[in-house]
């Protein structure tokens, strides 16, 4: 069954996929294996959820992507919405739970992160204490900052896509991002010297 939904998804446009799937569910499928670990990623490093918790966020996001699949509004790139609703979903999913865990710590492993400190800091030597460093403070970020860094640094993600995403204007998105280089720069401070984001 997986190899055949597999094959009938090759070739397909999203917007062909959102077509289809308003036909025919066995089409959706295609949708979820195109979107499905970038997306678990996503909510991984916004939310510090573990595996199992962002697989969950994660299958309630995409019932709610079928149900409003007639929704879609395809001025927008069909990724940009999925983000959208994923991002909701796992806004969500925090406010519903009383504590928000301090202890925990997100899990790092896109190198691209890296792009975030200076050249002369990613040495050979440095980089396990780089990805540490990024474990203990991208969680202390307020979430509105989280979510503007990884958009833009780990999703490489547009100003406007992540206007789009977040349901802010342009203006409020370049604010937040500069907000939580410096918040980001702030907290790690002692950690590298003069550490800056590109």
């Amino acid at each position: 069954m997986a190899s055949f939904k597999t094959e009938i998804c090759k070739g397909l446009s999203d917007r062909e996929i959102v077509r289809l799937s308003l036909g025919d569910i066995a089409y959706f499928a295609c949708l979820v294996l195109k979107y499905e670990l970038r997306l678990l990623g996503y909510v991984k490093k916004i939310s510090q959820s573990d595996q199992e918790e962002a697989e969950d966020i994660l299958q309630e996001a995409f019932i709610k992507i079928w149900k409003n699949l007639n929704g879609y509004d395809p001025r927008l790139t069909l990724e940009s919405w999925l983000f959208r609703i994923v991002h909701n979903e796992t806004i969500s999913f925090w406010r519903k739970r009383k504590s928000y865990g301090k202890d925990r710590t997100v899990t790092i492993d896109d190198e691209r992160l890296l792009e975030i400190f200076a050249e002369d800091q990613t040495s050979e030597t440095n980089i396990d204490l780089i990805y540490k460093l990024i474990e203990n403070v991208l969680p202390m970020l307020k979430q509105e900052y989280r979510e503007v860094l990884v958009l833009k640094f780990l999703e490489d993600k547009s100003y406007e896509e992540i206007s789009d995403i977040l349901k802010i204007p342009e203006g409020t998105v370049a604010t937040r991002i500069n907000r939580a280089k410096k918040s980001f720069r702030a907290l790690s401070a002692g950690k590298f010297d003069n550490t800056i984001f590109k």
